[in-house]
């Protein structure tokens, strides 16, 4: 278990950097995001809220990876089947290789109960997709997107990019695409004129699969923590903090692979064997990708060249949660707005409440909940950053001046991300705001 020090190191002299006070909290064993029993409340709530359609949003990356995969018009890609509703989640309910949450392994009530009802009352499940009473998959798709888009991070430690392009990668998809296709010649021809074509699409395949794996680990995780949280057994920032680098340690070593079910038979298309792990190939990159840099949203940033609106660089991307504006939220075509829609549903009861007393009420919720949101990822982007320390530098309460200080320069190197002048990125990133309950 991850232990958190009583008190701050004293052993080295106060950090100059521009968060000074959010250095020294992370050197105590605290997050980016104050300790107050506000934003706990917040942060608690609004997790809850997320795992709820993250439970659909997991199986059914799963499902298109695994049997929708191809098809040339997927119209149904998100109509679930009862197989995938009934699937079990490997961190919850009695048969979980590690229970994590200590409910259910099928899909959750509440879920279940929205994909009946919706807003619109009881109707045939094709009524409530075309009306978007439903949960929104694009979203889920959005991050998968990011990922597929900013491939090569943390390479060479991530290695499931590489074995993307690698030539046992192309000929397991190869088997795969053929079995697929094995009764429509006209596809196959296709895949014999262009073979890159299905390929790439194979290889999205694949970041459905991981980004699936990944989600199936985080829901059963912030429903526990939310359970705790009602129970009274979390009652601080740091200790909500430490049960996600908790959570990280335990799991880190779950398999990332994408098998492919074609008329009754398993196609390995990315073997368990070859020992991709959750950490290093799903959710380092996933935070790389989605809370810092994902990509512009259409409409509100031009893509010509001259304008200079957009980095020259993937790397100085800077689009993700934590410096996203919450004001675009409640925009068509912004895929927060789709997910703050989906945690509407599920908000507990006392977020609602705390929501109706603020700003406009239930006017501009959906800004409310993206600013919610906002704030708890920079909880979950501090559990990243404690575990990644933990990994790879020193304790916390280290008595050595020489490992304090090397914690210290990764630390503000974290927060470094935050202040770079370049396209406006210091001004756009949030760390600043979340710093007072004012931000909402």
């Amino acid at each position: 278990m991850v232990q958190t020090p009583n008190k701050p190191a004293t052993k080295l002299p106060p950090s100059k950097h521009e968060f000074a006070e959010v250095i020294h909290r992370l050197e105590a064993g605290g997050a980016m995001i104050p300790d107050t029993p506000e934003n706990l409340m917040q942060i608690i709530a609004i997790w809850k809220a997320y795992a709820v359609p993250m439970d659909f949003y997991w199986r059914d990356l799963l499902y298109i990876a695994e049997r929708v995969f191809l098809h040339p018009l997927p119209f149904f890609k998100y109509f679930l089947p009862q197989e995938y509703l009934d699937l079990q989640n490997h961190y919850a309910g009695d048969g979980a290789d590690l229970r994590i949450w200590r409910g259910i392994g099928s899909a959750h009530p509440e879920l279940l109960e929205f994909m009946e009802k919706g807003e619109t009352g009881k109707l045939p499940r094709f009524l409530h997709h075309l009306w978007h009473d439903r949960i929104n998959m694009e979203f889920a798709e959005e991050c998968m997107r990011s990922m597929l888009w900013h491939r090569g991070l943390y390479v060479p430690t991530n290695q499931f990019d590489p074995y993307l392009d690698s030539d046992e990668y192309k000929a397991n998809a190869d088997r795969a695409i053929k079995a697929y296709f094995k009764k429509d010649p006209f596809m196959l021809g296709l895949h014999k004129a262009f073979p890159e074509m299905f390929l790439e699409q194979c290889r999205q395949m694949s970041y459905y699969s991981n980004l699936g794996l990944f989600w199936e680990v985080m829901a059963p995780v912030f429903f526990e923590v939310s359970d705790l949280y009602d129970e009274g057994k979390v009652t601080t920032v740091p200790q909500a903090m430490d049960f996600l680098v908790n959570g990280i340690f335990a799991i880190a070593g779950r398999p990332i692979y994408h098998h492919v079910q074609i008329d009754g038979e398993t196609y390995e298309i990315i073997p368990k064997s070859k020992g991709f792990t959750w950490l290093y190939e799903a959710a380092l990159p996933y935070v790389e990708a989605v809370f810092y840099r994902t990509s512009p949203f259409r409409g509100t940033k031009s893509y010509n060249a001259q304008a200079r609106e957009v980095p020259d660089d993937q790397k100085d991307f800077h689009y993700g949660v934590l410096y996203a504006d919450k004001f675009p939220v409640g925009t068509a075509g912004i895929p927060p707005t789709l997910l703050a829609q989906d945690m509407l549903h599920f908000l507990p009861p006392y977020l609602m409440d705390f929501y109706k007393q603020r700003c406009r009420g239930e006017d501009d919720i959906l800004n409310q909940i993206g600013v919610t949101f906002q704030r708890s990822m920079y909880c979950v982007t501090s559990a990243v950053i404690q575990a990644l320390r933990t990994a790879l530098l020193y304790p916390l309460d280290d008595p050595n001046p020489k490992h304090l200080k090397a914690n210290r320069a990764f630390f503000e190197a974290q927060l470094d991300r935050f202040c770079r002048p370049e396209y406006g990125m210091k001004y756009a990133a949030k760390l600043k705001n979340i710093q007072t309950s004012d931000y909402r």
